[in-house]
């Protein structure tokens, strides 16, 4: 019923007071109902205002399924391959040389002779200490001729002990003259020796600079060695290993060496010693390998490929290195459950290969693990999945 029905149903007779009432109420009641009205659409509109911005404060994110990672595992490093032994032979005397007698690539033998040194000061000063060790030791058979001598008249008092005893105290100065003389001799002698350059152990000649006829000086750090000895038969090689993987680094375990020159051809390596630190510089744990070169087939200095058997990685997941958050308790994922909340699991990196980690932890392969997690994000909260990676492609994204 319209407010004019109402109207046109109040009595003619009505005072005018009651009308006024009844006017008072219509209006009350309108109002109560505007404002009804108005209260519904605010609340309407502020819980799509909340929904608008929870919505807008909820980050999205790409998630990867953990991938079973292969049995074993194998960690792939650059490796610098060097001689059992290596020695650079430098000439211990000033000369020329006068014949060399061992090329590059000779095999040779302990002892046998590389080079020959003219050293004509050398052999000079040898012929002056000769002469002059043959002087003291006349005068050294001359005082101690008169020392016996002194001694027999001291028997018949016919001298003083002052005098007897001077004559003995100038055979023993004649005597220390005589052996620095003998010594001056044999350390000369010495010198002539080093006019002969030898090899100090069975090796391969890898390097020779000596030329006849050139002027060889001693002491000079900037000369390069006249000859270069490398004992071949086994070799080291030397990986600088990253220290996320260092762990895996145990003596005995194996590796096989990859080398440019030799594709398909693997050498087998054992890993023997580590530094146990990491460098400052590269963060890297220097570790020396051991392979047996009995076909010299590996040289020194060759650079290699070294495969890691890692092992220990068996029940490890791989995901991409970009799904891995580092903070003061280690590394973690983060893991989104069913009803959109996260959780921050940690794990354990069993084995880092760049784009891919191997790890174990308190996650299956069923999981959503982010990929590129925010560094603000907290356990607990609620995430918008919008991709489901595989690893591959999360590999290649990350």
């Amino acid at each position: 019923m319209s407010d004019q029905d109402i109207l046109a149903d109040l009595p003619d007779h009505l005072p005018d007071t009651a009308r006024l009432k009844r006017w008072g109420l219509l209006v009350g009641v309108a109002a109560i109902v505007a404002a009804a009205v108005g209260i519904g659409w605010r609340h309407h509109a502020m819980e799509d205002e909340v929904s608008v911005v929870s919505a807008a404060a909820m980050p999205d994110v790409a998630v990867v399924h953990p991938a079973v990672a292969a049995g074993g595992g194998e960690l792939v490093l650059p490796g610098q391959v060097q001689a059992w032994n290596s020695a650079a032979i430098n000439a211990r005397t000033n000369g020329y040389v006068r014949q060399w007698l061992a090329d590059i690539g000779d095999h040779v033998h302990t002892g046998q002779p590389l080079a020959v040194l003219d050293a004509p000061e050398v052999d000079q000063q040898m012929a002056q200490a000769e002469a002059d060790y043959q002087t003291t030791l006349a005068n050294q058979r001359l005082s101690a001729t008169t020392a016996r001598r002194w001694a027999q008249l001291l028997k018949q008092d016919a001298v003083s002990q002052q005098e007897a005893d001077e004559k003995n105290g100038d055979l023993a100065a004649k005597t220390a003259v005589a052996n620095a003389a003998l010594a001056n001799v044999k350390r000369l002698r010495a010198m002539q020796g080093f006019e002969r350059l030898y090899a100090p152990f069975d090796g391969v000649v890898t390097s020779r600079s000596a030329q006849i006829g050139a002027l060889v000086v001693t002491g000079n750090i900037a000369a390069q060695p006249l000859f270069t000895v490398s004992d071949v038969h086994r070799m080291r090689v030397y990986v600088r290993v990253p220290q996320t993987s260092s762990a895996m680094m145990r003596e005995g375990i194996t590796a096989t060496l990859q080398l440019p020159e030799y594709r398909g051809h693997d050498f087998t390596a054992v890993l023997t010693r580590s530094s146990g630190a990491v460098d400052s510089q590269s963060g890297a744990v220097l570790v020396e390998l051991q392979a047996d070169n009995a076909e010299r087939l590996l040289k020194p200095g060759a650079f290699a490929q070294v495969h890691f058997h890692a092992a220990g990685t068996g029940g490890a997941l791989a995901l991409p290195g970009s799904a891995i958050l580092y903070g003061a308790a280690g590394p973690a994922v983060v893991v989104v459950r069913p009803d959109g909340v996260v959780d921050i699991r940690p794990v354990h990196i069993v084995l880092d290969e760049g784009n891919t980690v191997k790890v174990t932890g308190a996650i299956a392969p069923a999981d959503l693990v982010v990929d590129t997690p925010p560094d603000a994000i907290r356990s607990g909260q609620k995430v918008h999945v919008t991709q489901t990676l595989h690893p591959q492609a999360a590999k290649h994204a990350g």
